[in-house]
């Protein structure tokens, strides 16, 4: 018994560190950030230019009361953001363009767009 509860904890502290040893890839990279923000059927950024070809990092933050969906079909994201919380997703790097996206919860107030140069 103790020798299956000294092998669990090993397995543990050895996923721990590689999941900080991942977190700190991402940090070293310094990807770039492309950060939307809804407030109750209402979005503060409606748009964003990144660097096109290259690794980024997508933010989405919901500081309304009600709940937001981030949604772009030609990025492939669709995650709900509860109210007054935070949605980090690191993104492939895309092809030069517009890459339309908006609140799929109030759609006709929340369009915008990430623009890669």
């Amino acid at each position: 018994m103790l020798h299956r509860r000294s092998f669990n904890t090993r397995l543990l502290q050895g996923l721990a560190a590689a999941l900080a040893g991942r977190a700190a890839a991402a940090a070293a990279e310094d990807l770039p950030v492309a950060r939307v923000e809804f407030n109750d059927g209402a979005v503060n950024t409606r748009l964003i230019e990144l660097p096109a070809g290259k690794r980024f990092m997508l933010e989405m933050v919901n500081t309304g009361k009600t709940p937001a969906e981030f949604e772009s079909r030609s990025l492939g994201v669709e995650i709900v953001i509860p109210p007054g919380a935070t949605r980090t997703r690191r993104m492939p790097p895309k092809l030069a363009g517009k890459y339309p996206f908006f609140d799929d919860f109030h759609m006709e107030t929340t369009q915008g767009h990430l623009v890669m140069k």
